[in-house]
């Protein structure tokens, strides 16, 4: 399994004054990259600074539910891993933690307060633009610009409770059958579009949930060392050309029923 420690004593104390914490460090799991540290009471992201993607999340345990590492040819050992890996040769290869084959991007704080951060991604080439706001139960990631003529998918590429082994499972908006990890799944999601992942030893599942819905495939399909998830993606092909907003949390529980609630709630609040 894969550990990152990025958040001291003093922060601690200080999250316990506010719900949402940002500081600035470096991802040691990931290779050292910089990154944004958002902590909340029950997840620890780390968004790359130069690509602008998710290189670790971290549970309430410690234990990261990506393993993003940037070594060469690691491929689905770490190089591939990530979220929202949005934007994939075309256009550029944007929003992805920085690896080889990541353009970079310039980003800017706009929100910081104890219930809400918010940090906006611009690509290089200025054609996108993905904004990230962390709540104190979830993130929300949107492509809040798409570049003309073209299209993008949003994925969750990691490793469920820290690794990838016959205990883990996922379970969507289709029905409350829990699959086993290696089960594909190559349809559209039904309204609202969710999936969530998990392992028999955790007492958690993290969900994906896109707050739009349409009539593209959502696909998933396992590697022997990662997910491979994505909404609006079919093989290699993406589906998406609007701005679009998708949401990024754990929920305490691995009852179907209890995830349900929280999509519910999710998007009830984003309504608001």
């Amino acid at each position: 399994m894969f550990f990152v420690y990025g958040c001291t004593t003093e922060n601690q104390q200080v999250l316990q004054k506010q719900t949402v914490l940002l500081t600035h460090g470096i991802d040691s799991s990931a290779g050292d990259v910089p990154s944004y540290i958002i902590k909340t009471a029950n997840a620890t992201y780390y968004l790359e600074k130069q690509g602008g993607g998710l290189s670790s999340l971290l549970d309430s345990d410690g234990i990261d539910w990506i393993g993003f590492h940037n070594a060469k040819g690691s491929g689905h050992k770490g190089e591939y891993r990530g979220f929202p890996n949005a934007i994939h040769k075309q256009d550029g290869n944007y929003f992805h933690a920085l690896n080889a084959g990541t353009d970079l991007s310039t980003s800017v704080i706009d929100i910081n307060t104890a219930q809400h951060v918010r940090i906006t991604f611009t690509s290089a080439n200025k054609k996108w633009e993905g904004q990230w706001d962390f709540y104190p139960e979830r993130l929300d990631f949107t492509m809040s610009k798409v570049s003309a003529g073209y299209k993008y998918w949003i994925q969750y590429e990691g490793v469920p409770f820290g690794e990838m082994d016959d205990t883990d499972f996922w379970f969507n908006s289709a029905n409350n059958k829990k699959h086993l990890i290696n089960e594909p799944f190559l349809s559209d999601l039904p309204s609202p579009e969710w999936i969530a992942f998990g392992d028999e030893k955790s007492p958690r599942v993290l969900y994906l949930l896109h707050h739009e819905d349409d009539n593209h495939p959502d696909n998933y399909v396992s590697r022997p060392d990662m997910t491979v998830f994505g909404f609006g993606r079919s093989n290699k092909n993406k589906y998406l050309s609007t701005p679009q907003t998708f949401s990024i949390g754990f929920v305490e529980s691995s009852k179907y029923e209890k995830v349900k609630m929280t999509i519910k709630d999710v998007l009830q609040k984003n309504r608001r």
